[in-house]
């Protein structure tokens, strides 16, 4: 089932369970892929990499507010981001823990011949390549620049 199709009948459950919150986090996430689809018409449609983009920048709003909430004391609204947060990541790949993430990283450093923090350009794009929408591009970078000793 395409993406799309899912949130469209998750939305109709939603309604018909009488969940709000979810119901309003999916209305955003497929107003988000259809402005995606519309933005990619040109070029002939959307990719379920466009797909995973869409959700993943959802997901950092989503992360971004829920910090911002909790540093002015809003631990209501901070709840609400956390809780849409949980919904978003429902249609997301399960994302990889930090020790999985460090071992694919250094068998990246390995293949390419990385020495050192001046490498890190070398790596940083083929892990991204690798790891995208498996886990936070934030966690991969800072991992990154631990293990090449930056």
């Amino acid at each position: 089932m395409a993406l799309m199709e899912k949130i469209a009948s998750d939305m109709k459950d939603a309604m018909k369970g009488g969940h709000k919150l979810r119901l309003e986090t999916l209305r955003t996430l497929r107003a988000g892929l259809l402005e995606k689809q519309v933005e990619k018409r040109p070029s002939g449609g959307m990719t379920p990499e466009d797909e995973i983009a869409v959700l993943n920048s959802a997901l950092k709003k989503r992360k971004e507010a829920s910090t911002i909430y909790r540093q002015n004391a809003r631990i209501d609204l901070a709840e609400q981001e956390e809780q849409e947060l949980a919904i978003i990541q429902e249609y997301l790949q399960k994302q990889l823990s930090q020790s999985e993430i460090e071992q694919l990283i250094q068998q990246m450093i390995s293949t390419v011949g990385a020495r050192g923090a001046k490498d890190f350009g070398k790596v940083m794009p083929l892990v991204m390549k690798e790891l995208k929408g498996k886990a936070d591009g934030k966690i991969v970078q800072e991992t990154v620049k631990k293990l090449l000793g930056e």
